[in-house]
């Protein structure tokens, strides 16, 4: 299958992996990446924002040592990025991979950024500016509320306002999209056993505590506001709690795990509507992704 697209640099094919939190998706694709000579493309709507590195597991610096990443960094947190923009950056992205003779390997959880490249997403009109003041005014919980009442999907970060607004305005588009993937798309999606997804949950909210994640959110607190939109998402709320002094740390800690428990929910909830995901547990998305490339 995989020879086929192997026949030049235009025909390289975009390796794709997804998977929830903590699922190993970033190790598989560092592993990959380097092995066959490829380049990862962060399709995370958290790890866009700079200075949030801890808070929201960017891969570490070893890792983007050993095989380029991009999709990190982008924007400051508060600035306004889209799944529109993000498709359109991950367009060129994979051009210019290409273009070096290196695999493009588009990793990550957040469902409407991977579906927005993989099945070509046209986005219809920007935002209606009268009706985004209406909708700004509400709160979180009126919005949620508006999301169940107009059956709407709620977005993975369904605590988030920005997040909230956005999956409103873009059910009052008309989004087309391709119904099959981009043909030299190749799909696999990480199972991992609910036990051991857990523990690996839990083993990383409390590495997240010792590598200083208290420290990162004070200072991104100070300088962009405890308020901006990107400090509603992750675990930055709730360690306004413990700065604050509502929470202490411990707690924060078993609240960040439960957070990310729902995250995986929310996040396999949206995978799972794509039949053309190939399943599998780590080692078999290796093997099945290793035996197509080896085909070149």
């Amino acid at each position: 299958m995989a020879s086929e697209f192997i026949g030049s640099r235009s025909k390289l094919p975009l390796i794709v992996i997804v998977g929830p939190t903590g699922s190993g998706k970033t190790s598989l694709a560092v592993s990959l990446a380097r092995k066959y000579g490829g380049e990862i493309i962060c399709a995370d709507s958290r790890t866009v924002y700079r200075g949030m590195d801890i808070g929201t597991a960017k891969p570490s610096l070893r890792e983007q040592r050993t095989v380029p990443h991009w999709g990190i960094d982008l924007v400051d947190p508060g600035a306004s990025f889209s799944a529109a923009q993000f498709k359109d950056y991950t367009n060129r992205k994979i051009e210019e991979i290409r273009s070096r003779g290196n695999i493009p390997f588009l990793v990550g959880g957040t469902g409407l950024y991977v579906d927005a490249v993989v099945f070509d997403f046209e986005f219809g009109n920007d935002y209606d500016k009268d009706r985004r003041n209406k909708l700004q005014k509400m709160t979180v919980a009126q919005l949620q509320d508006y999301c169940i009442k107009q059956d709407i999907s709620l977005p993975e970060n369904n605590k988030n306002k920005r997040y909230l607004i956005r999956s409103i305005e873009l059910a009052g588009q008309k989004v087309s999209r391709q119904s099959a993937p981009l043909g030299n798309a190749i799909i696999v999606g990480i199972t991992t056993k609910k036990d051991l997804l857990t523990q690996r949950i839990t083993d990383r909210a409390k590495k997240m505590f010792n590598d200083g994640v208290v420290k990162e959110t004070i200072i991104l607190g100070c300088q962009y506001g405890w308020t901006n939109e990107a400090m509603t998402g992750n675990v930055y709320p709730i360690i306004k709690k413990v700065v604050d002094g509502s929470m202490d740390q411990s707690q924060a800690v078993q609240e960040f795990i439960k957070r990310d428990i729902g995250l995986v929910r929310r996040q396999l909830t949206w995978f799972r509507r794509n039949p053309f995901i190939e399943w599998g547990d780590i080692d078999s998305c290796e093997h099945y992704l290793s035996r197509l490339l080896d085909d070149k």
